[in-house]
C-alpha cells in the first residue's frame, strides 16, 4: 500500500533548505532520454546533463536494469568486505586506462581529496616532509572540501572559512613558463584539468600538458589530471588524457562515471598506490555495490567505438549550429570545447550575462548551463539523439533571438 505524499512546491525550498543554492523556479519531476518534464507537465530538452553527469540521459534502460537488479541483491557491506560490482568496475577501468589500481569514493571532490593525499603521502615517504607543495592553476575547480577548495584556484569559493591549507600555489592555465618558474624540488604534485570546466570550458594546449609532464618528471613531482568533468567519454575519448596523448600519474573521475548515481574514482599505478597502505585513507560508502553496478553499465555503453565516434560527430553538429547562431545574433564570439563539453564565449555586449541566457533558454523549453558569467555551457547526454540536438538548438535560437531583439 503506497502512502500518499504531501505536495511540495519550489517555495518549500526557501522554507526548509540551507540557502547555498538558488534553484530554478520550476521543479523537474521526470526524465526520459534527453527530455525532462516539470510539475506542470511542461517538457524541456536537457543540454545541461545534470552538469555533465547524466552521460546516458535520463532513465537509460541499461542503467535502470543494472540499478534494479543490484537493488534486489546487495546494497552495502562496507569496506570491511569487498564486493563483486566494485571488482568488476576496477577491472574495467584498469583495462581501459593507464591505471593499475582504483580507489572508489562518492564524488569528484572525494576523488581529488584522495589524489592530493596520495601525492603528499608518496612525497613524504620517498623524500621527507619538505616535499609537500602542490601547484594548481588560476580559475581551476577541484571540489568543495577544505583541501580541494584550497587547491582550486577561485578565492570566491575558498575565502572566509578560516586558515587555508598551506603549501598550495596557483599559476595561470596554459602558461608553461609560469609553471616552469613555480615548480621546484619541494613540489609533490601539479594538478591540471585537461579542459577547465567551471571557469569557462577552456581546453589545454597539447604542448602545455606535454611540458607539464616533463617538468614533473624532472622534479620528481606527480602529474594529476582532474578528469571529473572531462572523463568517461565526454571528449570523444574515454578520458581526455587519451585525446591529448599525455599520461598522468593519478587521474580522478566522477560525474559521468555513475550516469547520475554518486560515485568517484581515483586511478593510479601500483607503484604509487602502495603508499596508501591499510588504514591510511578510507570511506564508508565508497565502492558500494549499487554505485559500482551502475558505473559498470555506464562504461559498457560509453566505452565502445560507436558511442565515442558518435560523440565526435555530435560535437560537429552542435558546433556548426551554435556558430551560426552566434554569427547571426552577435551574442557570442567563439564556440570552444571538445566532444560534448562545449562553451559559447559571450561577446563584449553580453559579458557577465550568462545567467540571463540560461533563463531565456528555459522559457523556450531548453536547459543549458553557464561556466562562469561569460560562457554558456552545453554538457548534454553523450547519446543525445540528433533530432533532440536539432530541436533543442532551434529552441535555443528562439531564446537568443528574443534576447537580442529585445
Amino acid at each position: 500500500m503506497s502512502v500518499e505524499q504531501a505536495p511540495v512546491q519550489r517555495a518549500d525550498f526557501d522554507q526548509v533548505m540551507v540557502p547555498n543554492y538558488s534553484p530554478a523556479a520550476f521543479i523537474p519531476v521526470r526524465g526520459e532520454g534527453s527530455r525532462v518534464w516539470d510539475q506542470s507537465g511542461r517538457e524541456l530538452i536537457d543540454f545541461a546533463g545534470g552538469i555533465a553527469v547524466n552521460a546516458l540521459g535520463h532513465c537509460h534502460p541499461a542503467l535502470v536494469k543494472a540499478l534494479t537488479e543490484q537493488a534486489n541483491t546487495l546494497w552495502h557491506v562496507s569496506n570491511v568486505f569487498t564486493n563483486e560490482p566494485a571488482l568488476r568496475l576496477a577491472h574495467k577501468l584498469v583495462d581501459a586506462t593507464f591505471a593499475e589500481r582504483a580507489f572508489f569514493c562518492n564524488s569528484g571532490a572525494e576523488a581529488n581529496e584522495a589524489a592530493f593525499k596520495l601525492a603528499r603521502r608518496v612525497a613524504h615517504d620517498r623524500f621527507g616532509p619538505e616535499k609537500h607543495e602542490i601547484i594548481a592553476t588560476v580559475n581551476s575547480f577541484h571540489g568543495r572540501t577544505l583541501f580541494t577548495v584550497s587547491v582550486g584556484g577561485q578565492p570566491k569559493y575558498s575565502d572566509g572559512f578560516g586558515p587555508k591549507i598551506t603549501g598550495i600555489s596557483h599559476v595561470p592555465y596554459n602558461d608553461l613558463e609560469a609553471l616552469k618558474a613555480q615548480i621546484s624540488d619541494k613540489t609533490c604534485a601539479v594538478v591540471i584539468e585537461p579542459i577547465q570546466g567551471e571557469s569557462g570550458v577552456v581546453p589545454a594546449d597539447k604542448a602545455y600538458l606535454e611540458g607539464a609532464r616533463k617538468l614533473c618528471d624532472t622534479h620528481n613531482a606527480l602529474l594529476i589530471f582532474d578528469e571529473v568533468q572531462t572523463g568517461v567519454g565526454r571528449t570523444g575519448s574515454l578520458y581526455a588524457y587519451q585525446h591529448y596523448g599525455v599520461t598522468p600519474d593519478i587521474l580522478t573521475s566522477a560525474k559521468s562515471l555513475g550516469g547520475g548515481f554518486p560515485i568517484g574514482a581515483m586511478l593510479t599505478t601500483t607503484d604509487l598506490a602502495k603508499h596508501l597502505a591499510v588504514g591510511t585513507h578510507g570511506t564508508t560508502y565508497g565502492g558500494n555495490p549499487l554505485a559500482c553496478a551502475v558505473a559498470c553499465a555506464v562504461l559498457d555503453v560509453v566505452n565502445t567505438p560507436e558511442t565515442l565516434a558518435g560523440i565526435k560527430a555530435k560535437h560537429e553538429r552542435f558546433k556548426a549550429r551554435l556558430e551560426k547562431i552566434g554569427q547571426q545574433s552577435g551574442l557570442f564570439t567563439q564556440v570552444r570545447g571538445v566532444g560534448l563539453l562545449i562553451g559559447c564565449v559571450l561577446g563584449d555586449a553580453w559579458k557577465g550575462k550568462a545567467k540571463d541566457i540560461l533563463n531565456a533558454a528555459e522559457k523556450e523549453g531548453v536547459m543549458v548551463l553557464q561556466a562562469g558569467p561569460d560562457v554558456v555551457r552545453f554538457a548534454p547526454s553523450l547519446v543525445v539523439e540528433d533530432a533532440d540536438i536539432d530541436e533543442g538548438l532551434a529552441r535555443f535560437e528562439r531564446a537568443v533571438a528574443k534576447l537580442t531583439q529585445g
